[in-house]
């Protein structure tokens, strides 16, 4: 009895000193820049009440979930950036096919120049 309590014990002992049942990997969360964090911090106080930033969830906008990828291939010969910026600056040059031109203009005048190419920057993160 005693030998097979040693045999258990040992192999307790053996399970926790190589981690015992394998637990998945979270995938890390990617660091943001402090200029994305603006962005985000931004984006939440101004945008994040029409665009969701999470797959399929509409609020007025389109959610902005992978707009990142979107973004390069929306105008011909544009990038991912310039897009961004002039759908903030401009809104009614393009607007996503299924949704209503509700856009604010007012964001040019309302953010400044450095908040909203955080803004940008941390869209550009949405993958």
């Amino acid at each position: 009895m005693q030998g097979k309590l040693l045999i258990l014990w040992a192999w307790a002992v053996l399970l926790v000193a190589c981690g015992g049942a394998v637990e998945p990997t979270a995938v890390p969360t990617p660091t943001l820049t402090a200029q994305e964090m603006l962005g985000k911090t931004v984006f939440q106080q101004n945008c994040a009440s029409c665009h969701s930033n999470v797959a399929d969830q509409i609020i007025v906008g389109p959610s902005l979930f992978g707009v990142a990828q979107r973004a390069v291939s929306r105008v011909p010969g544009q990038d991912a950036q310039t897009y961004l910026l002039t759908s903030i600056m401009r809104p009614n040059d393009y607007v996503v096919a299924g949704f209503d031109n509700l856009m604010p203009e007012s964001f040019a005048k309302s953010l400044t120049g450095e908040e909203i190419d955080a803004v940008v920057a941390y869209l550009l993160t949405l993958k």
